[in-house]
């Protein structure tokens, strides 16, 4: 690959992408765009631009911006549609966010005429992943500079040295051993790394960022009613939000709960198992919500149909291919799935769980008249039954007579 001239970083402000937008800098000679993204981490994102400018990134190519109201609205959103689990479990925080960011760095690259983008992802990952293919399916001719790669900065001590060396200024608490590597947005909070490499020691609680542990939740249980629109959450309480600002309502109200904390040794893209400890308070009610409502909106074959592909969604994304055209052609099926998938899911909300004690839609396909222990007027000819056994009982009985002919 020849020599960038000028890169567009995915820029935390932090130590290790501050080291990046130096390194950069001294082994490419090249002029260096910064992105910050607010994904509703909860921090503080001056300080980036102030870091920047103080390593020599000039004004117009600092770029922060609040994307949140589209990462819930064209990423979260539609990946809760499906129902999204990976193995089962992972509610997908930290691979839905980097499609976005590797939109945003592919779109500042076209703006300010670079010719390669850079990310801060380790060779071990699936963020490396995520990122480059994003990239490349975006823009085939970009180039990705990925330094964990390629440098010989292998260790904290040599991180340090550099970051001495260029005059990078260094938080105190980045001097000792963090206790475990966080990655937060507006859906999760991910901890993984050091304390936690061993799957065989309890997490400590002290790594819980933004949930309350179940059993200092409150004594008194919460409820709240979520409305959905087309499969998408719209009200809370009947109170009319924003996407963005329903995650923040239901992460408040989860993390009040102690709702939403997974432990899990999942199989990452790249080959290895990997412990992490993840919280997703308001992902936790909105998911076990949208399955409320889709139980009396969802035609059962619709519904099934739409189950068995939700692992094979959820793969995709979290091995990186969110702008791949499967991914795509699934969306496309789960959205129509989602057309009737509209009413008020209401749920109890208790130390630790997020329950349905009561659902209701226009659009119900929940007959009582048809499900009633009392008399139905007719509506359900109990006698019907015994043909539909018969025909579906036929080939099972022939298999049976053959089976008994050859013991």
């Amino acid at each position: 690959m020849s020599a960038p001239k000028k890169v567009v970083l995915a820029y935390s402000g932090g130590l290790d992408t501050s080291i990046i937008l130096k390194w950069l800098q001294t082994e490419y000679h090249c002029e260096v765009v910064t992105f910050t993204a607010d994904l509703g981490q909860g921090e503080e994102l001056d300080p980036a631009r102030k870091k920047a400018e103080l390593l020599g990134i000039k004004p117009e190519n600092i770029f922060i911006e609040d994307i949140r109201e589209e990462f819930v609205r064209d990423f979260v959103f539609p990946m809760f549609r499906a129902n999204a689990l990976y193995e089962g479990l992972y509610l997908l925080g930290t691979s839905i966010a980097r499609p976005l960011i590797s939109k945003r760095l592919i779109e500042i690259a076209e703006q300010t005429g670079a010719d390669a983008v850079a990310h801060g992802a380790t060779g071990k990952g699936n963020d490396q992943v995520r990122f480059e293919l994003s990239a490349y399916a975006l823009n085939p001719e970009i180039k990705v500079i990925a330094p964990w790669r390629e440098w010989d900065l292998s260790s904290r001590t040599k991180l340090l040295e550099f970051a001495e060396q260029h005059q990078i200024p260094i938080a105190k608490d980045k001097r000792g051993e963090a206790p475990f590597s966080v990655d937060a947005n507006l859906l999760h909070t991910s901890s993984e790394g050091k304390v936690l490499e061993d799957p065989a020691q309890d997490a400590p609680d002290y790594v819980l960022q933004r949930i309350t542990r179940p059993e200092d939740a409150p004594d008194t249980p919460e409820i709240v009613e979520i409305t959905f629109e087309k499969g998408d959450a719209v009200a809370i309480n009947g109170e009319a939000m924003s996407p963005a600002t329903i995650l923040t309502k239901l992460n408040e109200l989860g993390g009040k709960h102690g709702i939403g904390i997974l432990d899990l040794v999942e199989n990452r893209f790249v080959g290895m198992k990997s412990r992490g400890v993840y919280e997703t308070p308001g992902g936790t009610i909105l998911l076990e919500a949208h399955r409320g409502i889709e139980q009396i909106t969802l035609d059962s074959g619709a519904g099934h149909l739409k189950d068995s592909i939700m692992p094979r969604y959820a793969e995709l994304i979290y091995n990186g291919f969110w702008y791949s055209p499967e991914r795509e052609m699934l969306q496309a099926l789960i959205d129509k799935s989602q057309e009737h998938v509209t009413g008020t899911v209401r749920l109890k909300l208790y130390k630790g769980s997020a329950r349905t004690i009561a659902r209701w839609s226009d659009h119900s396909l929940y007959s009582e008249a048809h499900v009633t222990f009392e008399e139905d007027a007719g509506a359900y000819d109990q006698k019907d039954a015994q043909g539909f056994i018969q025909l579906n009982a036929l080939r099972l009985k022939l298999l049976a007579a053959r089976n008994r002919r050859f013991k």
